[in-house]
């Protein structure tokens, strides 16, 4: 399988499953507006067609994860500043992180999926705040956190699968890839 991505977490997500893979990452624009189911799938669609070699017979897997909140879509923060914004607007919140899956077979079919994981945040106030942005892991992070790291201490809960939330949905990739645990 061809992961059409560099992103650290989903490397390291199918690295734990044992699942061989090579990664080709690809830079295409990817959408920010509309409803976000639609732009979860039609960006991991992008991704996936970008680093697909025609005839080279080969799955490629391309994946977006966004997070949305009253239909608007949270992408990766440019600043500081941004991040402060996005931080405030999710906190004593429920929003949803969206991940759409997209696999190319190399029989030319197309398998698409989306995963949902409602995540709670608790109140953030100053302090806590302040202590995240330090942190600087809100860089290059949809909706400006990480769970998995410093992000964790903001969050209340989760509902649904939390490597969705990291960056990989395993559940929605196995119901697409059904085989890709067998040896």
């Amino acid at each position: 399988m061809v992961l059409a991505s560099s992103s650290p977490q989903r490397l390291a997500i199918l690295e734990r499953l044992g699942v061989t893979f090579t990664v080709r990452a690809t830079d295409v624009p990817e959408r920010s507006e509309g409803d976000p189911p639609n732009v979860a799938r039609e960006n991991a669609l992008r991704k996936a067609r970008a680093a697909q070699i025609p005839g080279a017979g080969e799955a490629v897997l391309g994946c977006d994860t966004l997070v949305a909140l009253d239909g608007a879509i949270y992408g990766k923060p440019a600043g500081e500043h941004a991040a402060r914004g996005m931080l405030l607007a999710l906190a004593g919140a429920t929003h949803e992180v969206l991940s759409g899956l997209a696999l190319l077979e190399p029989d030319g079919g197309e398998r698409v999926a989306i995963a949902r994981t409602a995540v709670t945040f608790r109140a953030i106030d100053a302090a806590l705040l302040d202590w995240y942005i330090a942190t600087g892991e809100w860089r290059e992070r949809a909706g400006g956190y990480a769970i998995q790291g410093a992000g964790a201490a903001l969050v209340r809960s989760i509902e649904g699968d939390y490597e969705n939330v990291v960056g990989l949905p395993v559940a929605t990739l196995l119901d697409i890839c059904p085989g890709l645990l067998r040896t």
